[in-house]
């Protein structure tokens, strides 16, 4: 006999625990755990029923390149790694109002050239749709729409006649399993409802795009634990202050990770930035100091970007740090590296850090551009004019050499710098280090980054600590 029974379901990590409580034992999360109610059936092994035997093949061999459809937007391709494959899946999550509709909608009008495309909303009724497709200039396009949320339904209607060549589902959340006795949008639901669609597309060999909402740390809620099923996942992101939104790739299958797309938000919808060096730097026109200009790699594309201090005195007994676009404890980590190893006094001042453009920085290689803002900022001095920096700092102060050098000096000579203060060359190989038409300093400790803003000093032959104080 077929027994009910209750579990808890964290609607954050998915975690499962017999009874509730406030906060969930596997993520910490609290406030997460949803009653659902699951139906046990009699243990049962595999039975006298005989399996087919599966086929094996030589790793070696030639295999062709999964076909792309492309959507004609250079942006949304090149974070997809150079157009939708054939029977993939995509997780396309964001905050809410950030564009992730939008973007769809003008990617499928594309694609309905000459695809047979489908747009399949939970959250909006057709004439909702509509209207949207109308400002944004799309309304003439050969785009089949659709409202519902039953996935029995979807399926249905996917498998009886021309099935479409690339279908969205807008929101994977709104959609439920009439056999789930749990609401739309919990863990049980959207994990069971994403893993038969993607199945349907594997065997039909559709593109399905999934659309995903995000929780309040900006994760993609629900979905997360299904972010191993999906092929791609993008993430939305961008301020609601600023007009420009980025696309990034965090899981690609085929094609690289941490791509983005940058795309300017306007009353046509969402337009293409093909040049995003020039979003993320400032154009004051003058030198300012605290204002550093860092060579970075978003996935394969080179991006300028301005990286900017402030240091002030405190009036509060611990000193604040404010940072945006940035790690709080790498600028941390800066901080005490610049103090304990260059002598400079700022741990007493409240610190500032601002990545100009709204872009967020992961990459170590921003550690030097960091240190000289920092030191600008404290001296008062302002940076070299039409310099770019980057270069890893270690904890003894020493700069550790980054990937892709070339591309980066590749793209400051194209903005027109004509400075580079990099890390020194250690490579035994004497064409190691790539010909370009900058003046590249090579710095090997912080030491000689701090006499562009200060007299030289000397480093002691023990622990890598300068002689004599930082005067500003």
């Amino acid at each position: 006999m077929v027994k009910k029974s209750s579990q808890y379901v964290c609607q954050d990590c998915g975690a499962i625990s017999a009874k509730w409580s406030g906060r969930c034992d596997n993520c910490g999360a609290w406030n997460t755990l949803v009653e659902e109610v699951t139906t046990e059936h009699a243990p049962r092994g595999l039975g006298p029923k005989k399996g087919s035997k599966i086929k094996f093949v030589p790793l070696q061999g030639q295999s062709k390149a999964p076909p792309r459809r492309i959507t004609g937007i250079s942006e949304f391709d090149r974070v997809c790694g150079g157009g939708l494959v054939q029977g993939s899946a995509l997780l396309v999550g964001g905050d809410p109002g950030i564009g992730k509709s939008t973007i769809l909608l003008q990617a499928v009008a594309s694609l309905a050239k000459q695809f047979h495309v489908a747009y399949i909303s939970g959250e909006e009724a057709i004439e909702q749709i509509r209207i949207r497709a109308e400002r944004l200039g799309l309304v003439k396009t050969n785009v089949q729409l659709a409202a519902a949320t039953s996935i029995r339904d979807i399926i249905t209607s996917l498998n009886i006649g021309d099935t479409p060549e690339v279908v969205i589902i807008d929101s994977i959340q709104t959609m439920f399993i009439d056999s789930l006795e749990s609401a739309p949008g919990t863990v049980t639901q959207v994990r069971t409802s994403a893993q038969e669609l993607i199945r349907l597309a594997k065997r039909l060999g559709f593109t399905i795009i999934l659309v995903g909402h995000v929780t309040k740390d900006g994760q993609i809620a629900g979905p997360r634990v299904m972010e191993h099923m999906v092929d791609t996942v993008l993430y939305f992101e961008g301020e609601r202050s600023h007009q420009f939104r980025i696309l990034r790739a965090v899981k690609n299958r085929f094609g690289p990770t941490d791509e983005i797309g940058v795309f300017e938000m306007t009353d046509r919808g969402l337009m293409e930035v093909n040049n995003p060096s020039s979003l993320f730097m400032s154009d004051h026109g003058r030198d300012i100091n605290g204002a550093t200009v860092f060579a970075g790699i978003e996935g394969t594309r080179p991006v300028l970007i301005e990286i900017q201090t402030l240091i002030s005195p405190t009036i509060l007994g611990t000193p604040r740090r404010a940072v945006v676009g940035w790690d709080v404890a790498r600028l941390a980590m800066v901080i005490a590296v610049l103090e304990s190893r260059c002598g400079l006094a700022i741990g007493a001042n409240d610190v500032y850090l601002n990545v100009a453009g709204g872009l967020r920085v992961s990459e170590p290689a921003a550690d030097l551009a960091v240190a000289t803002s920092l030191a600008s900022s404290l001296s008062g001095i302002s940076a070299p004019s039409e310099t770019v920096v980057f270069g890893e700092i270690s904890l003894s102060g020493e700069i550790r050499p980054v990937s892709h050098t070339d591309a980066r000096l590749k793209e400051a000579t194209k903005l027109g710098f004509t400075h580079a203060i990099v890390p020194k060359n250690r490579s035994k190989n004497k064409g190691a280090t790539p010909k370009s038409k900058l003046k590249i300093r090579e710095v090997e400790h912080l030491a000689e980054l701090l006499s562009l803003f200060n007299p030289p000093t000397k480093r002691t032959k023990d622990n890598g600590h300068v002689e004599g104080k930082y005067n500003g």
